[in-house]
């Protein structure tokens, strides 16, 4: 299964980015990932959304179309979801119902150093893929509190409790994608 995950901060070393390599790490056999995380995309403008759209555009319209699945991993940023993030997506969803993140499987996880874990984020972007009618993997949320204190200095993931929900959150959702390909 090919899943794109949409990393949702920029910054290199982001908490973001770190879980995102501790998903490809305890994710299910077969599960291949691609990464992205909208740097190089233009603000969403209508009239770059013609027949020759930008080539960072390009690029992700093919990711998203090209994958089985997908993963949004994003921060709480003021009870919200980062710019960079609804920025690809909103992107990701022209041509308006007849785009390739249409009926793409998603799976969403949201971290924050706060004790809510980026609950808020997670249904701000619950919320956002509904619009672009993007199936969502129901299950238990998926929201990491403190996540700062889950990773060691090298940037691994040390805390064994998200260690096994990612894992079998993963295992679960991969399962529930490959039941809902279109």
């Amino acid at each position: 299964m090919k899943i794109l995950v949409f990393i949702g901060s920029l910054r290199s070393e982001s908490f973001s980015r770190k879980l995102a390599r501790a998903a490809q790490d305890v994710a299910p056999e077969g599960a291949a990932f691609q990464f992205t995380d909208g740097r190089e995309l233009p603000l969403y403008d209508q009239d770059l959304d013609g027949e020759e759209k930008p080539p960072a555009v390009v690029e992700l319209l093919e990711r998203v179309g090209g994958s089985d699945a997908l993963l949004f991993i994003t921060p709480e940023f003021n009870y919200g979801i980062p710019g960079p993030l609804k920025n690809a997506i909103d992107w990701a969803s022209r041509p308006a119902y007849r785009s390739p993140i249409k009926d793409k499987p998603s799976l969403i996880i949201a971290l924050s150093i706060a004790p809510t874990g980026g609950a808020r984020a997670e249904l701000q972007l619950a919320t956002v893929l509904k619009g672009t009618a993007t199936p969502t993997f129901v299950g238990p949320s998926f929201a990491i509190p403190a996540v700062h204190e889950k990773f060691d200095a090298s940037g691994a993931l040390v805390d064994d409790m998200t260690k096994l929900r990612l894992s079998k959150t993963l295992e679960d959702f991969c399962a529930w994608a490959e039941t809902h390909q279109v």
